[in-house]
This record gives structure tokens, C-alpha cells and sequence, in this order.
């Protein structure tokens, strides 16, 4: 039953070249555009540069400005909630207002419920316009202490955690979570800021458009002395040809402070692999905990199919990472109770085409990346996105399309409770030939047996 692939040579991985791209998933979740971190990572970096910040603290700028995102996804089920929305759009559309009063409750008014009947949208709209200030610092301050909390996790300085957590905070303190003023907002959160805003306005009306944005904010959400810096910068050439072109990926890596140069380790990619599984997993309460439990179902199906520990942990890997194209589905998908529509489906089934997609531009993750697009295959060709028969399959993509799901039956869903293990097992044991692997759902029920076992040992 032994059947697995050989391990890569091993070869010396680049932290900026992983986050770069994974940073990208963020990009989905934020309903912004394929590279918008990057922009922003390209942006602040160069106003750091301005300013004439040393190269070991454009270091811990790099990395913020490319995280800055990484608590994004876990207000994205609220947001469906209290708005009755779309929450990629919700938020796309959001970063391109200012927060006047007028454009906040035009904004509102055009965004809430719009697909939902008279009575119940307005009982949404009257629940937002009371409870407005109340909504906003829930919503921000999920976003901004899970962020931190993640960058800690993937061994970032408190510098940088402090970056992501206060980045929605304004200089003249109507900002959150936590109203700070002037420079007592950490100067990396007042770069990202700036960054931020300044690519959405780029991509709407330019560079001129976007200087005359933060021009306008200056004092209000800005720091005075970054619009100056940033205008000042208008003026090189360079940076205004880098900004009129697509993708930066390959300028921003070259901008990677070479005193602050970071490798990767296996160990440190683990910790990656899990913190963007919680990334993936925050987006929904009933993804909670999904990724982290594939893995551990892949793992136990690997040992028992005679997979070596090295192959495990690349295995593993996958399974942590197999849904990041999730990040672009919206909640109102996700966890919508009911049947999805045919264009709700469309928008599922595209879901593993973005997880190869990101994936693919990581060479430490190259070859997961057919995982991540092919979870969903059935060994009769009926599975998505592809429709691959049985012999374009590989083992390890069975092994991880059985643990997604074992663990798809045996937790809640939206549309039904979780099921009993019996069941579940029954279900896998109907499905085999035509959408699992058989050897793959044996390895399954070996591994639960062991466990079962040891259990009642103790």
C-alpha cells in the first residue's frame, strides 16, 4: 500500500519570496486586486527609504506592509451577517470612500441587504445606523488583534505585530481600535495606511489621483510628513514608472533590505503553513479549525500508507494549505444555509484554482500546488475544476481529498449538523472507485482504529 513520491533536494528558501506571494491570498480577501500587498509592500518601502529609515527597521516595514492584511479574513463572516452582503465587494468598495458621514450612510444604504426582502433589510439598515460606532470597532478590532496575534505566530517582532494591529488607526485620532493620535499611531501602521489608500486610488484615477487623496486626508488620516514624503517621491521617475505596471513581485523582492535577508528553515515553514491555514480557516466559524484537521487526517492516512516522516510533513503541508483559494469566495457563499444556485457553485468550483494558483509561485510549495487545485477531483472524472480521470490523480492529492472529506461530513455545516463517524465511514465506503481511492479510506480506518485503541488503553 506503499505509493509516495520522492522528496526534493532541499535548497535555500527565501521568507520574502513566500510571503510575496502568499501575501496574495490576502489580496482575495480584501476584494482587491492580485498584488495589491505588493503595491503597498513597493509604496511603503520607498517612503521609508524617504524618510531615511536604517536598513534594519525597512526590514520590519517590508514585512508588515506585505502582512498587513493577515487578520482580513476573520471579520468577513460578520460582515455578511450584519450587512447582508457580499463581503469581497463590501470591502473593495469600502476602502474607496473616506469617513465622512454623508458617504458612510450612502455607502451603507447601497451596499446592505440588497438581495434581501423590504422587511428584512430594514430591520439591518436601522440596526447599523444605531449601533454604527459599536459595529465598526468590532469589526476593526477583530481584524487588527487576530492580524497581530498571527504575525507573532509566524515569529514576527512585536514592531511588526504592532504595525498590523494599529493600521486602522488615524492621525487625528478618529481612528481604531483604539483612537490613538499623531505619532503615537507606530509609524509602520501610519506607512501601510498611507500605502494602502494610495494604491486603491492609484488603480481608480492615477497617481495624480491618489496624491490628491492623501493630500486631502493629510492631518486627518495621514501624517503630514509621509504625504510629503510620498509626494516628493511622485517626482522619481522610476517610482512612477514601477507604479503604471502590473505586477512588482520581482521589483519588491529586490527591495528586501540585504541586511535583513531571511531564509527558511523547515521548521519556519511549518509555522507559515499553519499560520495561513488560520488565515484560511478564520474566514468562516464553520471552517474553524478545517485546515489544521486535514492536516492531522492526512497525516495519520500517510503513516498508516508507510509515508516517511519527511514525506509526512511535505504532506502535511498541503493539507494546511489545500483551501487558501477560499480567501476569494465570499461568506455569503460559504456559509449560505441553503442549496447553492448555479452561480454560487461556479464561484465554488473556482476555489481550487486559486489555491493552485497562489501556490505555484512559491518554490517551496510548487509542488503542492496540483494538491491545492485538485482536492476536489473524483476518480470518475466528475470532480472540479478539471474533470482529471483516475490516472491524472495523484496519491497524495487522494490521500488529502479523503482526510477534506472525513472531516467535511464530521464537523457542522451551514446546511446540516455534523455527522457520527459511522456514517461518514459509510459514506467514503460507497464513494470508493468512483470519487476516493479504497486503499486510501483502509489507511483511514487503520488509523482510526489505532486511535481508538489507544484511547481505551488509557
Amino acid at each position: 500500500m506503499t505509493a509516495h513520491p520522492n522528496v526534493p533536494p532541499k535548497t535555500t528558501l527565501r521568507l520574502a519570496e513566500i510571503l510575496a506571494a502568499l501575501s496574495k491570498a490576502l489580496d482575495m480577501t480584501e476584494g482587491q486586486p492580485a498584488g495589491h500587498c505588493v503595491r503597498c509592500c513597493y509604496i511603503g518601502v520607498r517612503i521609508g527609504q524617504q524618510i531615511g529609515l536604517a536598513p534594519t527597521v525597512l526590514g520590519d516595514l517590508y514585512y508588515t506592509l506585505l502582512l498587513k492584511d493577515l487578520g482580513c479574513s476573520s471579520n468577513a463572516a460578520r460582515i455578511c451577517e450584519l450587512y447582508l452582503t457580499d463581503d469581497l465587494s463590501f470591502k473593495r468598495n469600502f476602502k474607496e470612500i473616506d469617513d465622512s458621514l454623508a458617504h458612510i450612510l450612502r455607502f451603507i444604504l447601497q451596499q446592505t441587504g440588497l438581495k434581501a426582502g423590504l422587511a428584512e433589510r430594514f430591520r439591518a439598515l436601522v440596526h447599523i445606523v444605531c449601533n454604527g460606532g459599536k459595529i465598526a470597532q468590532e469589526l476593526i478590532e477583530t481584524r487588527c488583534q487576530r492580524g497581530a496575534v498571527i504575525a507573532r505566530k509566524m515569529r514576527f517582532s512585536e514592531t511588526v505585530a504592532a504595525g498590523i494591529h494599529s493600521l486602522d488607526e488615524h492621525f487625528d485620532g478618529g481612528g481604531r481600535p483604539n483612537g490613538l493620535t499623531g505619532e503615537a499611531i507606530p509609524l509602520f501602521s501610519r506607512i501601510a495606511l498611507l500605502a494602502q489608500v494610495s494604491d486603491v486610488f492609484l488603480r481608480i484615477g492615477g497617481l495624480e489621483a491618489a496624491l490628491g487623496e492623501l493630500k486631502a486626508r493629510a492631518g486627518i488620516w495621514f501624517d503630514p510628513a509621509l504625504v510629503a514624503a510620498f509626494e516628493a517621491l511622485t517626482g522619481d521617475p522610476d517610482f512612477a514608472a514601477a507604479l503604471r505596471e502590473d505586477d512588482l513581485s520581482d521589483l519588491v523582492l529586490t527591495l528586501e533590505p540585504g541586511e535583513d535577508r531571511r531564509d527558511v528553515d523547515e521548521d519556519y515553514l511549518d509555522d507559515i503553513a499553519e499560520a495561513f491555514a488560520e488565515v484560511v480557516d478564520s474566514k468562516s466559524p464553520y471552517t474553524s479549525g478545517h485546515s489544521e484537521r486535514v492536516a492531522l487526517f492526512t497525516d495519520m492516512i500517510a503513516e498508516a500508507m508507510d509515508y516517511t516522516p519527511a514525506q509526512r510533513r511535505r504532506l502535511r503541508r498541503a493539507a494546511l494549505l489545500h483551501d487558501i483559494g477560499k480567501l476569494g469566495v465570499s461568506n455569503a457563499i460559504l456559509d449560505k444555509p441553503g442549496k447553492l444556485d448555479d452561480d454560487e457553485f461556479a464561484v465554488i468550483r473556482q476555489h481550487p484554482v486559486h489555491s493552485e494558483a497562489i501556490l505555484s509561485q512559491i518554490t517551496a510549495f510548487a509542488e503542492l500546488a496540483a494538491i491545492g487545485g485538485r482536492h476536489h477531483e473524483r476518480l470518475d472524472g466528475r470532480g472540479y475544476p478539471y474533470g482529471l480521470s483516475a490516472a491524472d490523480i495523484s496519491m497524495d492529492t487522494r490521500i488529502v481529498t479523503v482526510a477534506d472529506i472525513f472531516d467535511a461530513l464530521t464537523a457542522d455545516r451551514p446546511y446540516r449538523p455534523a455527522m457520527p463517524l459511522s456514517r461518514a465511514l459509510a459514506i467514503l465506503d460507497a464513494d470508493i472507485g468512483t470519487a476516493v481511492d479504497g486503499d486510501c479510506v483502509a489507511a483511514l480506518k487503520q488509523a482510526l482504529a489505532r486511535l481508538e485503541s489507544v484511547s481505551v488503553a488509557a
